[in-house]
């Protein structure tokens, strides 16, 4: 079986990536679990692997890890064999049985929406119920929150660059309102939304936390509850209200209609009360 001597050339893949224009959440994640592929190899400056060696990792991830995590690592790992000239040893990803239904049971509904945001109202978490209802209104990614700033509310639209393009968010009157209250009341006068104590941006670990931590007190399942989680949701809303997937896949920043398909599935109930009809009519 043929071998090839690679060593784990991080500045180079840095600009290999770069190049491609991932977002920098990616490129932070696609190091990681590479890193991680080199450290199951061994603590050792230079490595021979072969199509074997990667196979067996691939078996090492599915034990470790869940499907959708290993399933992501390879991901990264494909990308830095690409880079190293080594494209034809790409691994193939885990195939997930049943998915759809495990993707529905996580699913954030409108009543786990509604119930975050009051309780965070309650806690005086006036920012937080703010996020949540950004991300609920309008499909953004977690990393494009940086974008809503005062000047973009005001003029009703949010321009955001992405994955190496851009893309015009249009702002709900509903939410609108709200984000031109939350301006009005802490006299902003420009710049980013939401920002910290400190002025920087709010941090994704961060949001992430706060929000595990207020489905807690919410009663909401925390399974449930991530920030990509919210986006689906907008998603699953817009699809059931227009049935336009190409207009979707627009909003949602998305290079491929295929991408955006999945938020046109029904789920476990729709498709019950369909079943039950059919069988009505053959009984």
């Amino acid at each position: 079986m043929k071998m090839k001597k690679v060593v784990f050339e991080k500045e180079g893949f840095i600009e290999y990536l770069k190049e491609r224009e991932v977002s920098d959440s990616t490129l932070r994640k696609y190091l990681t679990d590479v890193g991680t592929f080199f450290r199951y190899l061994g603590d050792v400056k230079e490595i021979r692997i072969t199509k074997e060696i990667l196979l067996n990792y691939k078996k090492w991830l599915i034990y470790k890890y869940a499907v959708s995590s290993a399933n992501s690592m390879i991901v990264a790992l494909n990308q830095y064999l690409i880079y190293i000239g080594c494209a034809h040893w790409k691994i193939r990803r885990i195939k997930e049985q049943n998915r759809t239904n495990q993707r529905i049971d996580k699913e954030m509904k409108k009543e786990d929406y509604t119930m975050l945001v009051k309780r965070a109202k309650e806690e005086g978490k006036e920012q937080l119920a703010l996020i949540i209802d950004t991300l609920a209104f309008t499909g953004i990614r977690i990393s494009e929150l940086r974008y809503f700033s005062v000047e973009s509310v005001r003029h009703n639209m949010v321009k955001i660059y992405n994955k190496g393009k851009y893309r015009y968010v249009l702002i709900p009157d509903h939410l609108r309102k709200k984000l031109m209250c939350y301006i009005i009341k802490h006299r902003m006068k420009g710049g980013m939304i939401f920002i910290t104590k400190n002025g920087g941006a709010k941090d994704r670990s961060n949001i992430w936390r706060e929000l595990k931590q207020l489905a807690r007190r919410a009663g909401v399942m925390e399974e449930k509850v991530f920030p990509h989680n919210f986006r689906h949701l907008f998603a699953r809303m817009f699809y059931r209200a227009t049935k336009n997937l190409v207009q979707l896949a627009d909003i949602l920043g998305h290079s491929s209609i295929e991408v955006t398909r999945i938020y046109a599935a029904d789920g476990i109930e729709e498709q019950r009360k369909s079943m039950e009809k059919v069988a009505s009519l053959i009984e």
